[in-house]
């Protein structure tokens, strides 16, 4: 059996289920990261904001915050430029005081979306950042959590347990 987004219901389940990813990240002096804050953006048009995640993180010398704005996309096909046109990314970010804005995605994102992103990275001149995370990279994200897998998957996890060595 693998692990796949065939037990995720629908986009709301997938966007619990990204919150619910960050939510779990380890606080530690591995990654530095003292705090995560986790806001869904709540009932309604979100405007493309869908969860706002402020890590605090202490690099020894200064603590400071890193906030991004996610946007999850349940889509069965690779989203698209058009799927996106609904919001301006850049002032979305600016809107939240964010350093960035990630896209998480089921399945992927077209070459349109890619070279958009690739563009932004370079040619944004208040330095945001714009990341994409397609589907298999996220479902390698949470094959670590446990307690996801054990939520949101319980038949593969229940699955993993019958087959350990």
């Amino acid at each position: 059996m693998k692990l796949s987004y065939q037990e995720i219901s629908d986009w709301q389940v997938f966007e619990d289920l990204v919150a619910a990813y960050f939510k779990a990240i380890p606080k530690d002096e591995s990654n530095n990261i003292t705090e995560v804050k986790v806001e869904p953006s709540g009932e309604g048009p979100d405007g493309g904001r869908d969860i706002l995640v402020t890590f605090r993180v202490d690099d020894s010398v200064q603590s400071f915050e890193r906030i991004w704005v996610i946007q999850c996309k349940f889509y069965e096909s690779a989203v698209s430029k058009t799927n996106l046109a609904n919001c301006n990314i850049p002032t979305l970010i600016h809107e939240y005081q964010a350093d960035g804005y990630l896209l998480v995605c089921k399945t992927g994102v077209t070459a349109g979306v890619s070279t958009m992103f690739e563009n932004l990275n370079k040619n944004c001149k208040l330095q945001y950042q714009y990341d994409f995370w397609t589907g298999a990279q996220f479902l390698q994200k949470i094959m670590v959590a446990e307690e996801i897998l054990n939520f949101y998957f319980p038949e593969y996890a229940n699955y993993l347990k019958r087959n350990r060595f």
